[in-house]
């Protein structure tokens, strides 16, 4: 009978437990109410979300009511723009630690600086950020898009999506150091990297160093639930899987040791499920 271990970091980060919250309030305060693009990437949440009234608009034309709330990934200043000149109301529950990346953006691209955001171009909290540089700045994950600027900016500024791995974007910097430190070059590096993102990998880590399966618990489009389940994997066998129906009995299989961690916008409801689901297989 194999033992069942939990990571010592999982449930919902401090971003997503503000968002819930503000969005259980609104709900029951008017009945139903419209966010724009996923509040979180987690079906699970969406759906309990769902069934007090939250409704998900996939574009500003799509909205019919008079508020629309934006997600934790945050939102461009160009398409809150569009959102109030249709006299709708903007409730944000942006990270906050989005919010730093964005005001971080800004006064990169207001003081001259070209900006270079360490992250996944088409995730929509890379979109926003890079919306708050103005369009002076561009995002990837590979140093090869700024190799290729001619010129190449004498003044940079470095930045990361906050769901990166701290270690990747340290070396992506020190690439782009390389690259671009010339005669007169000025370069700033911000880390704006969610303190929870590095803590919920390391106990990853930890746990799956021991274990002979990792299951990382969560929707398979969030970027740092896929993190989690990529680092594990370079450890140890390990399964992304969004609830406990997905487990196999394959798996755990003449297992000594499963551990469980969850993404950061994995209710501990699902990780649970998950625990209780192994134990009745085991």
């Amino acid at each position: 009978m194999p033992r069942i271990e939990k990571a010592g970091k999982t449930g919902f980060c401090f971003g997503v437990k503000r968002a819930i919250s503000l969005l259980e309030k609104i709900a029951r305060e008017r009945g139903e109410v419209e966010t724009l693009g996923a509040v979180v990437h987690n079906q699970q949440v969406l759906d309990k979300l769902a069934a007090i009234g939250v409704s998900v608009v996939n574009s500003v034309d799509d909205v019919r009511g008079g508020t629309v709330v934006t997600s934790t990934h945050g939102i461009s200043p160009d398409v809150e723009e569009k959102i109030r000149a249709r006299q709708i109301e903007v409730v944000s529950t942006t990270c906050p630690f989005v919010r730093r990346a964005q005001l971080a953006a800004h006064r990169l691209a207001e003081s001259g600086f070209f900006v270079i955001i360490y992250g996944d171009k088409d995730h929509p909290e890379v979109k926003g950020i890079l919306g708050w540089a103005g369009g002076k700045g561009l995002a990837t994950t590979d140093e090869k898009p700024v190799a290729a600027l001619d010129p190449i900016p004498r003044r940079l500024g470095i930045l990361s999506q906050t769901t990166q791995v701290p270690g990747r974007f340290t070396g992506f910097a020190k690439s782009i150091l390389d690259l671009a430190l010339t005669q007169d070059a000025e370069i700033r590096i911000i880390d704006t990297i969610c303190h929870d993102i590095p803590e919920r990998q390391a106990a990853a880590i930890e746990l799956a160093k021991r274990a002979d399966l990792m299951l990382v618990v969560g929707g398979r489009s969030s970027a740092n639930t896929n993190r989690l389940a990529e680092l594990c994997s370079r450890v140890t066998e390990t399964h992304l899987i969004e609830t406990a129906a997905e487990i196999k009995a394959s798996w755990i299989k003449g297992k000594n040791l499963v551990g469980v961690t969850g993404g950061a916008s994995t209710s501990e409801e699902t990780v649970e499920e998950v625990m209780k689901k192994l134990a009745e297989m085991a």
